[in-house]
């Protein structure tokens, strides 16, 4: 039975919670944890009424004002909403929105490609490689056909026109070694033209000593540009060495397929009509009119039409074979291109039950 008599206005003691008048309420429990289908089955558990001095009932309560308050707080009012609280979003909480399909592919897009995209350092050291191995080639075959050992071959060979005007195969060796150690001297023209043969005229004609002099330039020219491309090529290789694997193998692929296409070519014209390619190879470097000599000239007698073409031969088959070979050993075979271990494994049968 709880007190309700009052108590003395400056009494120091705490007074105890008032209790309401709850004769007028309704049967409904005012909390939710006091409803039966949260007390079923545990009835020993559940508190008890209690009785004023009326003889009235009194709503149950939990055992403590701590109990009661933590019950209210739990359980809201019927009919009643609790008030809006604010709370700021987290700093990420923009990164749970998914972006749109198509926004996505662009970003995977652009992703792959910058991972797939390589220097422009590496690709533009394989385009100079490829593009002067095939000059290089060409001009190392001029050099080795410009030299007293193709001379001597040529002049031994079996087949080789005679000279019909009295050049025996070792005046034609002696005069002909000095027409071509001319071209790759630093002499000036009168290397050739103060030579005299056995009776004391001289051997050169002025007109062949200037062509001499024209087709010395050329060479010249083509070795000098041939030793500047040789040393690029090999700045190039020692880059690619080090920057782009399987640079330098892939440079030299695509230089040897240039190269056969070239030769190639040119073979075709010469085959096609050998006069007009050798009367035209000359336009391009020397002027008209100063290229042509009589069949009693020395430069006629020394290197007849069977030189020259002999000498094409010569530069397409060696610019050929290097082609060639340089093709084999560059050619992307799997085990060249790293993918050696990387074929696919056989699919895994699944065994029958």
């Amino acid at each position: 039975m709880n007190d309700n008599s009052p108590t003395p206005a400056k009494r120091k003691e705490p007074q105890p919670d008032p209790l309401l008048d709850t004769s007028t309420d309704s049967e409904e429990p005012a909390f939710s944890w006091m409803s039966g289908s949260a007390s079923s089955g545990t009835d020993s558990k559940r508190p008890t009424k209690t009785a004023d001095s009326a003889g009235s009932e009194t709503a149950p309560q939990p055992e403590s004002r701590a109990d009661r308050k933590a019950a209210e707080a739990a359980v809201e009012p019927t009919g009643e909403q609790s008030p809006p609280t604010f709370s700021e979003p987290l700093p990420t909480s923009a990164l749970q929105v998914r972006p749109p399909k198509e926004e996505v592919e662009r970003r995977n897009a652009e992703r792959e490609s910058a991972a797939k995209a390589k220097p422009l350092a590496p690709r533009v050291m394989q385009v100079l490689l490829a593009i002067f191995y095939p000059v290089i080639l060409l001009v190392l075959a001029v050099r080795a056909v410009t030299s007293p050992l193709f001379l001597w071959i040529e002049y031994n060979r079996p087949g080789f026109p005679g000279d019909g005007y009295g050049f025996s195969t070792d005046d034609r060796m002696t005069y002909g070694s000095y027409a071509v150690d001319y071209l790759s001297n630093w002499s000036g023209p009168r290397y050739l033209g103060e030579l005299v043969n056995r009776s004391g005229d001289k051997l050169f004609k002025d007109g062949e000593v200037s062509h001499m002099a024209d087709v010395k330039l050329v060479i010249l020219s083509a070795f000098g540009a041939g030793a500047l491309l040789i040393l690029v090529s090999i700045i190039a290789i020692a880059y690619l060495r080090r920057r782009s694997t399987g640079g330098v193998r892939r440079g030299l692929f695509a230089g040897s397929i240039l190269a056969l296409a070239i030769i190639l070519g040119l073979g075709a014209l010469a085959v096609l009509g050998w006069q007009q390619f050798f009367t035209e190879f000359h336009r391009i470097f020397f002027a008209s009119g100063s290229w042509t000599f009589a069949l009693e000239d020395t430069l006629i007698r020394l290197f007849p039409g069977q030189f020259w073409i002999d000498a094409g031969i010569v530069i397409a088959a060696l610019v050929f074979l290097v082609a060639l070979v340089t093709l084999i050993l560059t050619w992307p075979t799997r085990r060249r291109r790293g993918l050696a271990g990387a074929e696919p494994a056989a699919p895994a049968q699944a065994e029958a039950p």
